[in-house]
């Protein structure tokens, strides 16, 4: 990444209030940005988002749905943005069994109203459309996937990312491109980290469980992710879409960011780690009726490395210290905004492993 190449920026995010719109958010204003987020209230309470106070460091806020694609649009005309950040999405498998419609509305519509507001305003250069490492079709094989390998999905959830990057790459070639406007689509592995409130995942439900006093309930302690700080996949989104800015069509394709293989860990890994990290924790497994999902997942990260120049800076023993430190601190009540700053400023510090 480049410090000076965003002095001065308009950054438009969508899916601000999220988890990982906000640390996106926090980080482009410390590299001299102006960011504007569009995006639902914050999904859960407490959040990242008001914790940290993100809302005063932005320049501009809105709170819409990415499937109004008329507010949308005018959101985005109001700003003019050099550059497109698309995260907003509703991320959580077991959510989208309950909640099909909503899912491929927000994840696959939402997608399109996007890129067709990108369409409407000619200040936009780049895009980065964020999807995830769930949008291949997962043969449960133990090599890691490449972004040439078949789409697909078994769940809503990810089924919706699958077609999310389908559209993204019909409306590269049939619209942006011949606008000048460039493309990237992103996709990270489980991502981790301090002020992740969410229902249904790992991290969050630990600290909920060890909170309360209880032992972690744990559906597939043998499932194997790629798990990864929340700040490895946004400084490859940072740096991708520097690279879409300086080179264009050279950048504007599909691109993995996950962890090392050393990184890629079973759950039961996870929380064992964990536990002897923080006095009183503990889970146990009960088997009961799930729906389906995936068991093994990888991604291969050579493409990210050989022509972004970019790979992980944390390994996995010092991704859960961050996460666990950020919760001790604000279980402490201390300031989480410069808790974060600190954090990314340490990882900047880093070389890549």
């Amino acid at each position: 990444m480049d410090a000076n190449f965003w002095v001065g920026k308009k950054v438009f995010v969508t899916g601000h209030t999220g988890f990982k719109g906000g640390w996106l958010c926090l980080w482009l204003k410390g590299l001299g940005a102006k960011v504007f987020g569009y995006a639902l209230s914050p999904p859960t309470t407490p959040s990242f988002f008001d914790v940290c106070g993100i809302e005063q460091l932005l320049d501009g806020h809105t709170i819409g749905d990415i499937r109004d694609l008329g507010t949308l649009k005018s959101a985005m005309a109001s700003v003019m943005p050099d550059i497109v950040f698309h995260l907003a999405a509703q991320p959580l498998v077991r959510r989208s069994y309950n909640a099909p419609i909503e899912t491929y509305q927000t994840n696959v519509i939402g997608t399109v109203n996007v890129l067709e507001a990108v369409r409407a305003v000619p200040s936009v250069v780049a895009i980065v459309s964020v999807t995830t490492d769930k949008c291949y079709e997962n043969r449960e094989w133990i090599w890691p996937y490449r972004e040439d390998e078949a789409l697909g999905g078994y769940d809503p959830y990810s089924s919706s990312k699958a077609c999310a990057e389908l559209v993204t790459s019909a409306y590269r070639r049939s619209f942006l491109k011949k606008d000048g406007k460039w493309v990237a689509s992103a996709r990270a592995g489980n991502v981790i980290g301090g002020g992740d409130w969410a229902e249904d995942r790992l991290v969050p439900d630990f600290f909920r469980a060890t909170d309360a006093g209880r032992p972690l309930i744990v559906r597939s302690p043998s499932a194997i992710r790629p798990w990864q700080h929340v700040l490895e996949p946004l400084s490859g989104y940072i740096a991708l879409a520097e690279s879409l800015c300086r080179y264009g069509t050279e950048a504007a394709e599909a691109w993995n960011f996950g962890p090392t293989e050393a990184g890629t860990r079973t759950v039961q890994w996870i929380l064992e780690w964990m536990c002897e990290h923080m006095p009183g924790a503990s889970w146990k497994h009960i088997v009961t009726s799930q729906p389906h999902e995936a068991g093994t997942l990888k991604l291969d990260i050579a493409k990210a490395a050989a022509r972004l120049h970019w790979s992980p800076r944390w390994n996995i023993e010092m991704t859960l210290k961050k996460t666990i430190d950020w919760h001790l601190a604000w279980k402490k009540g201390e300031n989480m905004r410069q808790t974060s700053l600190q954090q990314i400023a340490d990882y900047d510090t880093v070389l890549p492993v």
